[in-house]
């Protein structure tokens, strides 16, 4: 009986215990709010990792897409007890985001996560590298450059599925057009997966693919003009998050709308607000924050943790994380916009 008793009371006291660290009250979070294109950082100074710092460069941060980057970064932060950055400039300027990676280069981080817009980054990327700094690319990939890891859509299937749901919408036949930003690699491979979907379809016929410049005014102008050549237009696919809201714009200026229908990219307020109206049909969501997320939980892991896939991973060349994580993509329509909104 006394053995029991004491048994009972060890386990009350461990209980005691527990109630009282998870009442513990919690260090106030780092303001994390921004306005386009500053950097901002989340800090978690109780953590023993917490002098380790994790910087993500972009461009176009003044886009309501790239929000959920950011709120990937501040939540792997938190979780990880890590500081993370994001840095880069408020529009697509090439010359700025290399100079913010400079920046990040200079502060010696223990990575570097970065959107691979274009091939013309690959030496910047290459520097961190072989400065001793891994990087790992997000959202849009630079194969050639000696990047970790690549974490994002996967961009073929992403096109695709906006193919297979516009063909569902126009009833297999019908004239289309896809807007995009030529050059950029990951934007070409969404072009590639529409292509792929709506050659199935004999009696869908892809009149013209057009240039957004990754910009919702010469958007709305693009689509205007798709409109006035193609009267008899059934629909628009948008491979980027500037696509869909210029286009709808077009079309609810035009009378058109749900007469010629959209497929809009990614959830912004503006798409959401659109497929409520009845102006955008539907929009091939990423789940965007998830790019960060997995990219510096794969650098943290790279920095802290050993898999041991061999007997010297060093000397065999085995980095023991992964190359490649592929964030996936679901279909908003006017059946679950509401679970998206912010």
């Amino acid at each position: 009986m006394k053995k029991l008793l004491a048994f009972v009371l060890a386990v009350l006291v461990l209980f005691s215990l527990a109630a009282c660290n998870a009442q513990a009250p919690q260090k106030e979070e780092a303001n994390t709010e921004q306005k386009s294109g500053e950097s901002t950082e989340t800090a978690n100074t109780d953590n023993s990792k917490s002098d380790q710092l994790y910087i993500q460069v972009s461009a176009l941060g003044n886009l309501d897409y790239f929000y959920d980057h950011k709120l990937g970064m501040k939540i792997v932060g938190e979780e990880l007890g890590v500081r993370t950055e994001y840095v880069g400039p408020a529009e697509y300027d090439m010359n700025a985001m290399i100079a913010a990676f400079e920046q990040a280069i200079a502060k010696k981080p223990n990575g570097i996560v970065v959107v691979g817009f274009e091939p013309s980054l690959d030496p910047i990327v290459d520097k961190a590298i072989d400065a001793g700094i891994p990087v790992v690319t997000v959202d849009a990939d630079l194969p050639t450059s000696k990047r970790i890891a690549f974490v994002g859509t996967g961009n073929v299937n992403a096109g695709r599925t906006g193919g297979e749901k516009l063909a569902e919408l126009i009833g297999g036949k019908g004239k289309v057009a896809i807007m995009t930003k030529p050059g950029q690699s990951n934007l070409e491979e969404r072009v590639a997966g529409y292509k792929e979907a709506l050659f199935k379809y004999p009696d869908i016929e892809i009149v013209q693919i057009v240039d957004t410049q990754s910009d919702p005014v010469v958007a709305a102008q693009a689509a205007a003009t798709l409109l006035q050549k193609y009267p008899d237009l059934a629909g628009i696919a948008c491979v980027e998050a500037a696509g869909g809201s210029g286009a709808a714009t077009a079309v609810k200026e035009a009378g058109l709308a749900g007469k010629v229908k959209i497929i809009a990219m990614d959830r912004g307020n503006e798409v959401l607000e659109a497929i409520e109206e009845g102006v955008i049909s539907a929009s091939v969501a990423q789940q965007t924050a998830l790019m960060p997320y997995y990219a510096v939980q794969i650098l943290y892991n790279l920095n802290n943790s050993k898999v041991d896939i061999t007997t010297d991973n060093k000397a065999a060349g085995v980095k023991g994380v992964p190359s490649m994580v592929d964030t996936g993509v679901v279909i908003v329509d006017s059946s679950n916009y509401q679970y998206f909104k912010r």
